[in-house]
């Protein structure tokens, strides 16, 4: 039966945190975290707005949700490959914000989710935390811009132009600490900055991307130390109400390739398995500009497949082509397994990119999210 992520927020999460339980709270389909079916009160997704930097870096609380998603592909000392990625969630409970009667009370929620993959190590590495915004121990800010639950933070520094953020995340059996400058401005997903999810009006989300950022900085794997540097992509989204009742999930990609240009693009699946018409994309230019993707300008095949451990079947290699572009694009894992056990279960994971376009080879490396998978 579908259920309100919130509601399972309120009556999961929140006690927990009071009570200091550390005990992992139950997990819950993607699917049930993006939809409700009560927006009331709350800001939706209806039409394409101006989009202002670095304001709109910083929290929209008049959404429901709202994620800070930062992946990226490293380089280690002698070449050792590395994935990463940081996201900060930002959950609203309520449409209003509580008379401040306690230090302690809040309608907002943070969850983040850390991981990172030793591809040559063989190894997952993944953490998660939550808290309320109370006291300091999480939140988001616009200026300076910054977003943090304890120690782990995604934050502007004082660089200026361009534009420089620091990301740090640190847990027992690893760590990160990088610099990330970008390499291309902003780029707006969907008409406008709108990214409609289905028919619904408000099953939408103002969406944009920073699709290339120069990473450098510490990466540690237990009592080892790695300088690393390489790519990262930045994706923003807030919405309240993203997914319709008849969609289960989705397969996100995120493709930096050699030529300098960029892919981005979800492919949204029903109940059914099939491909929901709203499945939409970016294409990025070399010179940073963007053009948007319709369903039927990708077509995607899965080629192969892995079965976790746990129960459930995920698409494990693809072949992505774009017939209008001249593109064709072979994407494969560097890791079968790069699952995410966490409040929601998915599939996270770093990838190689291998084709052509328009007769000439390309290669590439990205990032690939995949959802309704797991038993």
């Amino acid at each position: 039966m579908r259920a309100s992520f919130f509601a399972f927020l309120a009556a999961a999460l929140l006690p927990l945190m009071a009570s200091g339980d550390e005990t992992a709270v139950p997990q819950s389909r993607l699917s049930e975290l993006l939809s409700s079916e009560d927006d009331s009160g709350f800001e939706t997704a209806i039409a394409p707005r101006p989009f202002v930097f670095p304001a709109d870096h910083g929290p929209h609380p008049g959404f429901r949700n709202e994620w800070w998603y930062v992946t990226g592909n490293l380089d280690g000392d002698g070449g050792r490959r590395f994935g990463f990625e940081l996201t900060i969630f930002r959950f609203a409970l309520t449409p209003a914000i509580p008379s401040a009667e306690s230090n302690w009370r809040s309608n907002q929620v943070y969850i983040a989710h850390f991981a990172v993959t030793d591809a040559d190590g063989e190894r997952f590495y993944t953490a998660e935390r939550y808290s309320r915004a109370a006291l300091g121990l999480a939140g988001a800010a616009a200026d300076p811009f910054r977003v943090w639950i304890d120690d782990w933070e995604i934050a502007a520094t004082e660089q200026g132009q361009p534009e420089q953020w620091r990301l740090r995340a640190t847990d027992p059996e690893f760590a990160l600490d990088v610099t990330l400058t970008a390499a291309k401005p902003p780029v707006l997903n969907g008409v406008g900055g709108l990214s409609r999810k289905s028919a619904e009006p408000g099953n939408a989300s103002y969406y944009y991307s920073i699709t290339r950022w120069l990473a450098e900085g510490l990466l540690r794997l237990g009592g080892d130390e790695f300088r690393v540097s390489g790519s990262s992509w930045l994706d923003r989204e807030w919405s309240t109400s993203a997914l319709g009742a008849d969609q289960l999930g989705w397969d996100w990609f995120a493709l930096q390739l050699s030529d300098g240009s960029e892919l981005m693009f979800y492919n949204l699946r029903k109940l059914d398995g099939s491909q929901d018409e709203y499945s939409a994309g970016t294409w990025i230019k070399a010179d940073g500009t963007a053009q948007h993707l319709d369903r039927e300008d990708v077509e995607i095949t899965v080629i192969d497949t892995w079965n976790s451990p746990e129960g459930g079947t995920y698409p494990s290699a693809w072949t992505l082509f774009l017939p209008g572009r001249g593109l064709s694009l072979d994407i494969r894992p560097v890791m079968a397994d790069q699952e995410l056990f966490t409040t929601v279960r998915y599939w996270e994971g770093a990838v190689d990119v291998e084709g052509e376009r328009r007769g000439v080879p390309v290669e590439g490396r990205g990032y690939v999210e995949l959802t309704g998978y797991a038993d």
